[in-house]
């Protein structure tokens, strides 16, 4: 393999393995400040590898492949990393000590998933996911004197090796049924097979490895380790589950299917069956997140529910299904960094993440207000906010394949149903950060006193405002370079 078409990679961990380093000759105190160092170091290393892709070197290799769709999710990945970087500074002083570990072990998943985005193996695609899976392992219980974080790692551990192994035998059956292992060679060896017993093991492997992706993706049934794990874990932490973790089995998801499951995409039962995923999906995480009133739990449902969301994209299995998954995910990105980024800022004054903390925020500070209303308003998919282009996008590609996939019309109104659910537990969030009283068996009123941010947070929080605002006004680019990405993704089949 050329090392130029993993440079990324290699970049991220290389970087990770110096920030390591440089913390032992780093003072205590100056560490946080590493952050901006390995934010500008992951810009760098994209650039570079952007380069190097431009330049027409990119493309093939045995196993991995850098495509426009493999430099699109890597930006997104690039891009998600360095807001969890920044954001992870301005927690620094939750965290104890360990603070370089955390900025390293965020570069290691990033090289993980860059490797997911340009899999086109089935070896590459365990490796990426393996990667990515045992670096959340230590992330997620990072802070090992919080019981919940312990809670969480243990109970991300388990549930991930079991989706791990899931996975991983249904890799041994696919290979058994074809032999090849390369997506191209599954597929080819897929269309001639005549033997009944083995395309039923070849389709049998699929749905495992499928199973094993939507554990990431937090699709149901595989959604169970989301609320308790997305609460327990530190918040940059859950902001990066949220976003890069999901978005690395979007992209396997897409791979395998268009590359590896052609002779499965006439099939009505692998339509239904996303179909049917999709709507519990949605209807699921809406219907929890009513009655929750922990901001992190709140938006762990959330979470659940977007994926369903992205389903909807995937049921349709064309190009334009695809296109209006990779922009629904820019938006998304900007909503949730966004929303945590001012939960870990409120929680770390209050030590608490109940709702009732965000009273008289307007008040305390402005920019922090406005950024959670916008986001949270982005994220309920209300114009002119991203959010609402990209849930428009997602409903416009379903509603072009209705005349073709008879399932779509029920899929659609569950989807619609998990819009209007939403608008609900979205504006009690906006309604406390107005007209909040707090607690109701507080003695005091709400806190008036000025809330500070932290320079880094301020850089994320403004970051988040530009996107959200841009790209609900000029969502042209993006769509455009979503449609070069997705172009031919499944109608070359």
């Amino acid at each position: 393999m050329d090392l130029q078409l993993v440079s990324l990679e290699i970049g991220a961990c290389l970087l990770g393995i110096a920030v390591l380093l440089v913390d032992l000759w780093t003072p205590a105190e100056r560490k946080a400040q590493l952050g901006w160092w390995v934010a500008g170091g992951l810009v760098g290393v994209f650039c570079y590898s952007f380069t190097i892709f431009d330049q027409g070197t990119g493309t093939g290799a045995t196993g991995y492949v850098k495509d426009s769709l493999a430099v699109y999710f890597q930006g997104y990945f690039v891009l998600s990393a360095v807001l969890v970087v920044l954001l992870t500074q301005s927690y620094a002083t939750r965290i104890r000590s360990g603070i370089s570990e955390l900025y390293a072990f965020t570069c290691f998943a990033l090289a993980g998933m860059s490797f997911a985005a340009g899999a086109n193996s089935l070896v590459l695609l365990f490796v990426a996911v393996e990667l990515i899976t045992i670096t959340f392992y230590v992330l997620t219980s990072f802070e090992r004197h919080r019981l919940r974080s312990l809670e969480a790692g243990i109970k991300y551990l388990i549930l991930g090796a079991a989706s791990s192994a899931i996975m991983v035998f249904g890799i041994a059956l696919i290979y058994g049924s074809t032999g090849a292992l390369d997506f191209h060679g599954v597929a080819r060896a897929a269309n001639g097979l005549n033997d009944d017993s083995m395309m039923l093991l070849y389709q049998l492997g699929v749905l495992m490895t499928l199973g094993g992706l939507f554990f990431k993706l937090a699709a149901v049934p595989f959604q169970l380790w989301v609320p308790d794990v997305y609460q327990g874990a530190p918040t940059p932490v859950t902001t990066f589950l949220s976003t890069g973790s999901k978005a690395a089995g979007i992209v396997l998801i897409l791979r395998l299917l268009a590359d590896a499951c052609p002779p499965l995409l006439g099939e009505a039962w692998l339509r239904q069956l996303l179909a049917l995923m999709a709507a519990a999906t949605i209807l699921y995480g809406s219907l929890c997140a009513l009655r929750q009133r922990n901001l992190k739990r709140l938006l762990g449902y959330s979470s659940i529910a977007s994926a369903g969301f992205v389903l909807l994209g995937l049921v349709t299995l064309s190009d334009q299904g695809a296109q209006a998954v990779l922009f629904y995910l820019t938006t998304y990105v900007f909503g949730v960094v966004g929303a945590f980024t001012v939960i870990s800022v409120v929680s770390e004054e209050s030590s608490d993440e109940d709702i009732s903390t965000l009273a008289n925020l307007h008040q305390r500070s402005p920019l922090m207000a406005t950024v959670l209303t916008l986001s949270i308003i982005s994220l309920a998919g209300v114009p002119p906010l991203a959010g609402f282009i990209g849930k428009f996008a997602l409903l416009s590609a379903a509603i072009s394949s209705v005349a073709v996939h008879s399932v779509m019309p029920w899929v659609i109104g569950a989807a619609l149903v998990g819009v209007v659910i939403s608008f609900y537990y979205y504006f009690t969030v906006i309604r406390e950060i107005f007209w909040g009283k707090g607690r109701f068996w507080a003695e005091e009123a709400p806190s008036t006193e000025p809330l500070p941010c932290p320079r880094a947070a301020e850089v994320v929080l403004l970051i988040c405002l530009f996107g959200l605002i841009g790209l609900g006004l000029f969502p042209e680019p993006i769509l455009f370079i979503a449609g070069e990405a997705t172009e031919y993704l499944f109608s070359a089949n």
